[in-house]
C-alpha cells in the first residue's frame, strides 16, 4: 500500500454533506483505506472569485491503486455526485484532487504529481497541514509552504 493525499472541495448545495459523501465513497472503494481526515474549512473562492465560498478538506489514504487509477476513481466519484465541469475554477458540487502520491512523480496530459499548485494554495495547505504538516512536497514541508502564504479568510467550519 502507498500513502496518498487528496484535497476535496465543494461550493454548491450542502457542502459538508457532499464532502462527507465523497470521503465515504472513497473509503468504500476497494484498494483504498482512509488513514486520516482533516476538519472542514470554510475558504474564500480562488481564481474565479465571483462565486460562493468553499468548504475544503484533505484526507490521507493508503492505496494499492496506481496514481492514474486513483485519479480515475476520484473522477468517477465526482461524476456520480453530479460534478459538471463548466468553467475553470468555477463553482462545483464536488472536487477531488490527488495532491501527492508517495514516491510518484507524474507529468502527463491527465495527471501531474505532486499537484502543480499545491504549495501555492492556502485553501489546500490549511487542511493538509492539519493531517500531514511534515509531508514534504517539492522539497518543502506542508507547514513551511503554508507559512509563506496568506491564509486569512480560512476558518475551521463548525
Amino acid at each position: 500500500m502507498t500513502r496518498a493525499y487528496l484535497g476535496l472541495g465543494s461550493n454548491i448545495g450542502d457542502k459538508a454533506a457532499m464532502l462527507a459523501e465523497a470521503v465515504e465513497r472513497l473509503a468504500a472503494t476497494p484498494g483504498i483505506t482512509l488513514v486520516a481526515r482533516s476538519s472542514d474549512y470554510r475558504t474564500p473562492p480562488w481564481g474565479d472569485t465571483d462565486q460562493d465560498w468553499f468548504l475544503n478538506a484533505a484526507i490521507a489514504i493508503d492505496t494499492d491503486l496506481s496514481p492514474h487509477a486513483l485519479l480515475e476513481t476520484c473522477l468517477s466519484i465526482e461524476a456520480a455526485l453530479g460534478r459538471v465541469r463548466e468553467r475553470r475554477w468555477g463553482p462545483r458540487v464536488i472536487d477531488i484532487d490527488v495532491l501527492a502520491y508517495e514516491g510518484a512523480q507524474v507529468s502527463d496530459e491527465r495527471l501531474v504529481l505532486p499537484h502543480r499548485f499545491v504549495r501555492e494554495r492556502a485553501f489546500v495547505l490549511v487542511p493538509l497541514a492539519e493531517i500531514a504538516p511534515d509531508l514534504v512536497i517539492g522539497g518543502e514541508s506542508v507547514a513551511d509552504a503554508l507559512a509563506k502564504l496568506d491564509a486569512s479568510g480560512i476558518e475551521r467550519a463548525e
